[in-house]
């Protein structure tokens, strides 16, 4: 089965080094490409759809208030 969200490799190694970073400016605590690879697919899994799903609710909802508001102007 295809991941539901995938990325380019240069997009997957920027979040992989952002992840890298928060854990050593937030926690003073290395971790390597592979556990931050890990944690990235672990996000894009679980957490990812979520938010996706939530984007498009509110893309929705902004769609509808802006069409609601072009019918208001046509009447």
């Amino acid at each position: 089965m295809k991941d539901p969200f995938s990325l380019t490799s240069d997009v997957k190694q920027e979040m992989t080094t952002h992840i890298q970073t928060y854990f050593s400016n937030e926690h003073d605590e290395e971790i390597g490409q592979l556990k931050a690879t890990l944690l990235l697919d672990f996000f894009l899994k679980e957490i990812a759809p979520a938010v996706y799903n939530q984007g498009v609710t509110d893309a929705h909802k902004f769609i509808e208030e802006k069409l609601e508001d072009v019918f208001t102007i046509q009447k």
